[in-house]
């Protein structure tokens, strides 16, 4: 389940789409437009993150808002984030020590 999970988060516009839910629920047409793709995409990319608990839904009429299931996958992403910038930054470091 865990493989599954980080092979659902090993897309860049899923993350985008993650990103653009941290701070709450929006309709397939909002993330259209901040995120530039097709809603056809979009919708793609969603039912991925929802088949794997990622994000909820829920229909307002005509309307579908999806929603993370828990703030903790942006707890996770954030912490993912960091250990890549840690991991550069060294290798940033060795890069200028070894052309000394």
């Amino acid at each position: 389940m865990h493989a599954q999970v980080c092979q659902a988060l090993a897309n860049s516009k899923r993350l985008e789409i993650l990103d653009a839910l941290r701070h709450g629920e929006r309709s397939v047409g909002e993330l259209t437009e901040v995120l530039d793709i097709r809603k056809a995409n979009v919708s793609q990319h969603l039912a991925v993150l929802r088949a794997k608990g990622i994000v909820v839904a829920r229909r307002d009429g005509q309307t579908i808002y999806y929603r993370l299931a828990t703030p903790k996958v942006v707890q996770a992403c954030e912490l993912m984030r960091e250990v890549l910038l840690e991991h550069l930054t060294r290798s940033g470091q060795l890069v200028k020590a070894a052309r000394r």
